[in-house]
């Protein structure tokens, strides 16, 4: 597949894994051809969407008979890395680090999390969903051993921005950001941020517009 990467915009990319799962499902109903139109319909988009975006990476259907699903499918996980293990580590094993790593859905997916570090004595040492919790300083020699890729954080915002910057140092080139702060990283670093809380703030404008209807 001869794709310029970077000139697929991020949005496109961010649709990909919809894709994947609507394709997924169909796979498991036995499906084998799936327009671009039924597709829409599952996703709720619009069909000449979803043909754009799959334009960016070459031809995967035919005009008017559609898409292999499981074709379409391996094509898109290529694209996306996901016919490869992604070795992940956690950093901060409160509540919600403990609810990260106890999640069954990254590893069938792929990405397994094979180390898990925290500040607190308290947690150090301890057994957490079959992984020791490791402290801080462990983080470097940790990474470059396992080999690990990816980091999740899952710490309080005032120390967000030193644990990044310890996990940069450390190797790691690209984390998922739970901390409810604005992080800066070099360019060459991809984050991700989940924040329940703007996503529920967002969500109310459009509850408040409907009232005003």
């Amino acid at each position: 597949m001869d794709t310029n990467l970077n000139a697929v915009p991020d949005v496109v990319i961010l649709r990909l894994p919809l894709y994947i799962r609507a394709l997924n499902v169909l796979l498991n109903e036995q499906k084998d051809v799936v327009s671009s139109r039924q597709l829409g319909s599952f996703l709720q988009m619009e069909p000449a969407q979803i043909r754009k975006d799959l334009s960016y990476f070459g031809r995967f259907g035919k005009q008017g008979r559609g898409y292999n699903v499981e074709f379409l499918v391996n094509e898109l996980g290529q694209i996306l890395g996901l016919d490869r293990k992604w070795l992940t580590c956690l950093v901060g094993m409160g509540r919600l680090g403990q609810a990260i790593i106890n999640y069954p859905g990254f590893a069938p997916e792929g990405f397994d999390i094979v180390a898990a570090f925290d500040s607190d004595t308290r947690q150090i040492g301890t057994d957490v969903g079959g992984i020791k919790v490791l402290p801080m300083l462990s983080i470097g020699p940790t990474i470059e051993k396992r080999k690990v890729a990816i980091a999740i954080v899952a710490v309080p915002a005032q120390q967000a921005q030193s644990v990044v910057d310890q996990l940069i140092h450390a190797g790691i080139k690209g984390i998922l950001n739970y901390a409810p702060v604005a992080l800066k990283v070099p360019t060459d670093i991809v984050m991700r941020n989940i924040d329940p809380v703007v996503s529920l703030q967002s969500l109310t404008f459009y509850l408040l517009r409907n009232q005003q209807r």
